[in-house]
């Protein structure tokens, strides 16, 4: 992150992207996630999360909590405090559900003029929002990005930090078909754990164990379905509903099986 950073004042390069990365060190997988990509791994059918992402809804109590440490990062525009919609200014003085870095439930407070401002955390699902600029907490660069028509930044708010989960192979036995899916959001936008987990074994079960194309296809066939094809109504996918609009990176990696494809 702080390469990025230098990099981007010598050749003036913006922008930032997520990180999901895999490294198999002495029998053992290390997957680091560091946006709202994810990584499962398919076992005997069943499915084992390698990660999880990292949104505003995921994250909201670290970012409540350095806007508590550090209001002056929130301009003057932002509060803190998460209310279940925007308070109107006919509500001052009334009492409305609030919840702050400490709180995981609900409690009553009693509505005064900073509550009037836009919260740092709006939205849920896939809308949540912090500032009402970027939908994703963790990640490398961004170092320019500000709220719109503001000089307030998000990159404070945005950690480069990954979260490491370890996944010991020696433990347990395993076939050509079980696998390590990694995915950027594009990916679980529209497709659920268990509807990949179809298409693996699907996709896997027609083609040889010792094929070493079997994987490759796969993963072309999570980045086909997840996009949909083109119809009049824009990308739809096999349920009609609308396929992906994000990119859309997939890697399969088997985890056993035969160790000569030749």
């Amino acid at each position: 992150d702080d390469q990025i950073e230098r990099e981007r004042a010598s050749q003036r390069l913006s922008g930032g992207c997520c990180a999901l990365a895999a490294v198999y060190l002495m029998g053992k997988f290390y997957v680091a996630n560091a946006g709202d990509s994810r990584a499962i791994i398919i076992r005997n059918g069943e499915i084992i999360p390698m990660s999880r992402e990292f949104t505003p809804e995921t994250e909201r109590q670290r970012l409540q909590f350095l806007a508590f440490l550090r209001p002056e990062l929130l301009g003057k525009e932002f509060t803190h405090l998460e209310f279940p919609r925007r308070i109107q200014p006919k509500e001052l003085g009334k009492k409305m559900l609030y919840r702050d870095q400490n709180m995981n439930g609900w409690a009553y407070k009693k509505i005064e003029e900073d509550d009037l401002k836009f919260p740092l955390i709006y939205g849920e699902g896939k809308k949540a929002r912090v500032m009402a600029t970027i939908g994703v907490t963790r990640g490398l660069g961004d170092h320019d990005l500000k709220v719109f028509s503001s000089n307030i930044h998000i990159k404070p708010f945005l950690s480069c930090f990954p979260e490491v989960r370890v996944y010991d192979l020696t433990q347990y036995e395993h076939c050509p078909d079980d696998v390590l899916v990694l995915g950027t959001d594009g990916l679980w936008d529209v497709t659920n754990d268990k509807e990949v987990a179809g298409v693996v074994m699907e996709v896997l079960t027609s083609y040889e164990p010792n094929d070493p194309c079997r994987y490759t296809m796969v993963a072309q066939e999570l980045v086909v379905r997840s996009r949909g094809m083109l119809k009049e109504r824009g990308w739809r996918l096999a349920n009609d509903k609308l396929g992906s609009g994000d990119d859309i990176s997939v890697f399969v990696i088997p985890l056993g099986g035969p160790g000569n494809y030749t």
